[in-house]
């Protein structure tokens, strides 16, 4: 019996073994390079040289790096609403089984699967003031990309553009698991559509709301190739993210230690606003539906 139990558990280990070498290659000792960046002075050329705490006092203090806070904020604001109720919306009109809807479930998602990079680039040639499609069409002349107060919302609307099908999926599997019965009850009982979407269907969908918001929150302080391919974090900084401030201090300025502790900084918050939510949502989320 000890030596099965054993040979189950060597098994079981040589099994986990791949995932376990990936998270500790690719996950925790990316982390802890980065902590130990965080506390250098290191320009990629001359040695690095011990720092402590002040690479951390100085971006807290960094009005750049406020700035830049500030815009990602803002551009987080612009993001997440638009791109969920634009989800659960197509997700509503796939769930009916419409004509056509198996060709719709795949044309949705295609932009996700794309290359940010490459998606970038694309409307990067879309907003161009003299020979994009879009002002072609509109037939005027308008300064997408360099204009202080568009520049920040075209990178939005492309990256919510990118984003839609991805959280349409999650809504419709949440949507596939909400019984019939209880919406078909709430029709007897004289419920119009309307009625039976706010009182049963968008209560039910709180654990897939509360997972959409997260990881799209998350998804847009990381956002990086968008910015870098149209606009370059201009104009004057307006579109300069903190992944793409992170970027621009390790690669640009060759701070490495800063750029190192504003990636920490951003983790910690993240990670504070994950469990905040998930507290949130936690306690107004039904899981289940008696029987």
């Amino acid at each position: 019996m000890r030596t099965r139990r054993t040979r189950d558990a060597v098994t079981g280990w040589a099994l986990l073994a791949p995932s376990l070498l990936g998270t500790v290659v690719f996950l925790l000792v990316p982390v802890g390079v980065a902590l130990w960046l965080s506390l250098q002075r290191w320009d990629l050329v001359s040695p690095a040289r011990w720092a402590g705490l002040d690479n951390y006092a100085t971006v807290l203090s960094d009005a750049g790096i406020r700035h830049s806070f500030a815009v990602t904020l803002l551009f987080t604001v612009l993001v997440i609403p638009v791109q969920t109720a634009l989800g659960l919306f197509v997700a509503v009109l796939l769930a009916r089984r419409l004509p056509g809807s198996t060709f719709f479930r795949v044309l949705y998602v295609v932009p996700w699967v794309c290359a940010p990079l490459v998606v970038g680039l694309v409307w990067r040639w879309m907003f161009d003031p003299s020979t994009g499609a879009l002002n072609a069409i509109l037939g005027t002349r308008v300064e997408w990309l360099t204009s202080h107060s568009l520049a920040l919302p075209a990178v939005a609307f492309v990256t919510v553009w990118t984003q839609v099908g991805y959280v349409a999926l999650f809504f419709l599997a949440g949507l596939a698991g909400i019984p019939a019965q209880l919406a078909d009850a709430a029709r007897v009982d004289g419920a119009g559509p309307w009625r039976v979407f706010w009182s049963i269907t968008l209560p039910l969908l709180r654990p897939t709301t509360s997972f959409v918001l997260i990881t799209g929150i998350i998804s847009s302080f990381q956002v990086f190739d968008t910015v870098y391919a149209m606009t370059g974090g201009g104009p004057g900084g307006a579109t300069s993210l903190l992944a793409y401030e992170i970027y621009s201090e390790a690669f640009t300025a060759l701070r490495m230690g800063r750029a190192a502790a504003i990636a920490v900084v951003l983790t910690v918050f993240l990670v504070v606003l994950t469990l905040a939510q998930r507290w949130w949502f936690g306690r107004r989320t039904t899981y289940e539906v008696a029987s």
